[in-house]
This record gives C-alpha cells, structure tokens and sequence, in this order.
C-alpha cells in the first residue's frame, strides 16, 4: 500500500501565486542582520537562481548601502533571468507636490521598471502618525501611483497596517484601496504592519477586497508577531490572493516575516498552486543555508522543509519503520525541497538506527563491528558526548570501528600558553570592564604528517584560536582544503555544576567549507583538551 502525496487544489483558490521576495528590504531589519551592497547583490543572485518573481532591492534614497546596490544594478553587477528588481519607497508626503517628492524622486532614478510604495490606510495613523487629513491621505496615494505610472513604472501598493484599519474603520481602508485601483496600482498588498491579525481574520478581510476589486492583484504581507505569519498569507490566498511577499528564513523586522521556505512548499506541495519554476523548489534548502550564510546567521535547524532537523529522525519505532516505507514518518519526499532523511544516533539507538546511519554515510559494517559502535557509543554518551548533535565527529567514530585511521597527521602533544598583563590598557570605550586587559594567548603544537615530526606556534584571542592557528601554521602548504574550512561557532556547556571548576566540559565546534556545514564534539575536565577534541575531528573532517 502507497499512500498518495498528490496535492488537490481546490477550484476556489488561486491556479498560481506571485512570490516577491523582500528579504534585502524587510528582512535585512531583523536583529543581528547588517547587509553590504556586494552581500545584497550575492543574495539577490540567490533569489533569482531560486525563481522568486521580484526582488524587492531596498530604498534607494534612505541610506548609502542601497543606493550603491541599485546604481552597481543599473551597471550591469547584477543580471536577472527569472526576476525582476523592485524599489521600495512611500507615497509623496502630506501636502506636497509628486514631482518635487525626493522619495518619489529616488525611486525613479533608481531605474527599475516596477516601484513598491508603502502607503497608510489605518485612520489612526494618518491622523496620529502623519498629522493630516483622511482625504489628504487618499490623495497622496492616487497622486502617487498616477505619477509613478505616467514615468512608465508598474506600481505595487502596500497598505501598512490594512488589517487594523479594516477592522477599526473599514470605510477609509476601502477608500484607500480604492484610490490606488483607480489610479492604475498593478497590485494591492494587504500588510498586517503589527503582525497581530489572526488566520480567521486575514481572509474575512482579504475576500473583501479581492471581492471589491477582483480584476486587480490582490497581495499579502504579513508578519510573524503571533507566530502566524506563514498561516495568515495562507489564509489570504485561500481569500483569493495572487500575490505574498516575505524573506527566505523568514527575516524581518521584530519576530520576523512570513518565512518563503515554509510558505512556497505549503501553496506549491500542499495546496497544489504554481509559486516557483518547474525544478526550482529541489533548490530550497540550498538557498536558505547559502542566504543563511551570507548574512552570518547560523541557520535554523528547525525549520520546516529545509531544516536541518525537518527529516530527522532519533526514535528507533520511527526508524525502523522509515526503513521500510520512507512515507511513514516523513509528510512529503525531502528530495522535493533539496534536503534529506537523517538518523540521530544516541545511546538510546537500537541496530537499525546504526545500520541505517551506516548506509547513509556509504559504509559496510559488519556484526563485530556494529557492535563495536553501540557499545562505544553508549560509553562515550555516558561520559558526556552527544553524537545526534555532532555529525562529523559520529562519522568518524563508526570510519574507525571499520579500521580506518586518520591518515592526515598525528598529535604529538600540544602547550598552550595565556599571558596576563593587567598593566597594558585598552582603551575604555572598547573594553569598559577591563576583563581583556593585556591577555595574550599561544599555543605551540607538536605534530607529525607521515615520517615528518613539526612544531609551531600560534596566537589567537583564545586558546581554540591560537590552537587553530598553530596547525594551520604546521600543515602550511600540505592541505589546500584549509583554505575554505571556517569555524562559525563555538559552544561550551559545564555537565556537572556541582564539581565547580572541576566539572566535566562538553564542546561543540560548528564548521562550513562554503558548501556544507558539519558540528563536531570534544568531552573532557580540560576545556582546552575538549576544545581540540573537537577542533581536530573538524580539521579531520574537513581533510576526509
């Protein structure tokens, strides 16, 4: 028996829906996010291999960073094949004229054929926020769009806070909605600016709209602050929506915005409606991790569909099963997103687990060996270790349970050395509690590469980056692979609390080579010892 995964698109919704991205604009607002202009051109390149229909590029105008994007655009930087660039910017202020509007005026010049502006439609903020009347408000919209669209610019509108307006004064919102229809807006962009709508409520409001000015495309933006982000842009389509904007791994401002690797393979595999090109969504998870990266965010393992958790599986009654029917556990083919089965191996792992693991990295064990693995496993998991959370340092015990051995170098033994001289200040804007005053740390590494017996040096801000720094300097020249091997972090927890400073240490080393990541782990009463535990698995797996 097969169990079916064949999408059924009710008649009612949409045969295909727009995907406008933002995550240059609206996602680049998201806390610990700070983008270059060559960064915004790399992830703009991404978007376009994914095959998002707009890239919303920024504000030209608001800051240096987003002009230089745009202009580096206009000269060729960046060439689009399957999307279209947009500027984003406002309606012309309160009381002011379109063609002496600098925002207005930016936008065109920043040369794209398609502009984004955000326009108020809750009453409170224009009385409140904008100081001016409801009809003044009215007009800066229609005046706006005519004057975008007499520049020859197709123009998309986005109602900031329409789904507060509708429900505390439906009549201005409406009215507002409709002054950008009239005066030619390609698409109404429903935003709920405070993310505080709730399912329910997104697509009462949005079939009114869609019933009111159906021949127009009706969009939505939505924001996560209840967490129904995703939901609510569902929930919209469901109304009659064409259109959704939101960022790859849902960046955005406060808690972010509708996250487009859950909500394209919701529409696309779910509800059975057209978003991406044919064999794009396989470059999903690619994307979010290579997005991920460039804006020097770890990404999210628990993402839906392309997370690194999203087809993980640690229970031995899942496994086992998966083992024989894939569709059991798992709500749609993982290959269909770009992402993969995985097995989590513990101490709590049963034989199937392992030999399911053991198939999955390409290796043959056999009975003395499996046994070899568990039982080394349950001892190493007893002692500390977490091997479903360092999947290269669990690869590479099962290699050696097959007799393999690291054919790269050997540690002789290794000295690190931290010098403290209170003495030598920092300045005190950089450093105000003085706990980093004049500390140096070295290490010294004795190591052997075959027949060849090496010692070095390095320094570092710590003792795993003066260990780093060391082997590197050792191995120079021999490794080519250590040029693009990169540690993006570094964790430590205290096992035992209660022993004090003498208390068991567990490290996790994180470690990309610009394609894939991988974690590592050391366990030790020394911090320095289970820090190169883990830094030397990584070196290990990097070089095997």
């Amino acid at each position: 028996m097969e169990i079916s995964r064949q999408a059924v698109r009710d008649p009612a919704w949409p045969g295909a829906v727009e995907i406008f991205d933002t995550t240059l604009r609206d996602g680049s607002q998201f806390e610990g996010i700070a983008l270059t202009a060559d960064d915004k051109l790399k992830i703009a390149a991404q978007l376009d291999h994914l095959g998002v229909h707009y890239i919303e590029g920024g504000w030209p105008g608001s800051n240096p960073r987003d002009d230089e994007f745009f202009q580096r655009c206009a000269a060729g930087e960046l060439s689009l094949g399957a999307s279209k660039l947009v500027a984003f910017g406002s309606t012309r202020r309160p009381k002011g004229k379109v063609d002496d509007d600098p925002t207005l005026r930016n936008l065109l010049e920043a040369n794209t054929g398609i502009c984004c502006i955000v326009a108020k439609s809750w009453d409170y903020h224009v009385l409140e926020a904008l100081q001016t009347t409801l009809d003044e408000a009215v007009a800066m919209i229609a005046e706006s769009v005519e004057y975008l669209r007499a520049n020859g610019r197709r123009v998309f509108v986005d109602f900031e806070h329409f789904f507060d307006g509708f429900k505390r004064n439906p009549e201005f919102t409406l009215r507002a909605v409709e002054a950008a229809a009239v005066a030619g807006a390609d698409t109404l962009v429903l935003c709920d600016t405070n993310g505080g709508s709730l399912p329910h409520e997104v697509e009462g409001a949005t079939r009114t709209v869609v019933d009111m000015f159906g021949e127009h495309t009706v969009g939505m933006h939505t924001q996560n602050d209840t967490g129904c982000a995703v939901a609510n842009a569902l929930a919209g389509v469901r109304a009659g929506a064409r259109h959704v904007q939101g960022t790859i791994n849902g960046y955005g401002e406060r808690t972010g915005n509708c996250d487009l690797t859950t909500f394209v393979p919701n529409l696309s595999l779910k509800m059975g409606i057209e978003t991406l090109p044919e064999g794009a969504l396989e470059r999903l998870t690619s994307v979010s991790h290579h997005v991920a990266e460039l804006v020097n965010l770890p990404p999210n393992d628990a993402l839906p569909y392309v997370g690194q958790s999203a087809f993980a599986h640690k229970a031995g009654l899942h496994t086992s099963a998966i083992a024989r029917r894939p569709d059991a556990y798992e709500h749609i083919d993982p290959a269909a997103v770009g992402n993969g089965t995985r097995f989590l191996v513990s101490d709590l792992s049963g034989r199937a687990t392992i030999e399911l693991k053991a198939k999955e990295l390409g290796l043959e064990l056999d009975g003395q060996q499996m046994k070899t693995v568990l039982e080394e496993l349950k001892t190493l998991e007893h002692a500390g270790y977490h091997f479903e959370a360092a999947d290269a340092s669990l690869e590479l015990l099962m290699r050696r349970a097959t007799g393999w051995v690291n054919p790269h170098f050997s540690l002789e033994s290794f000295r690190v050395m931290v010098e403290h001289r209170p003495g030598e200040k920092m300045a005190l804007a950089m450093n105000p509690l003085g706990h980093y005053d004049g500390v140096e740390t070295e290490a010294t590494i004795k190591i052997a590469f075959g027949d060849r017996r090496v010692v070095a040096t390095g320094e570092g801000n710590g003792p795993v980056n003066a260990l780093d720094a060391a082997f590197r300097t050792a191995a120079e020249g021999r490794f080519p692979e250590l040029e693009a091997l990169k540690l993006t972090d570094f964790k430590v927890r205290i096992l035992d609390s209660a022993l004090g400073t003498g208390a068991i240490t567990r490290v996790l080393v994180d470690a990309t080579d610009g394609v894939n990541r991988w974690t590592t782990i050391g366990v030790s009463e020394n911090i320095i010892e289970a820090s190169w535990q883990a830094l030397s698995d990584t070196i290990v797996y990097a070089l095997s």
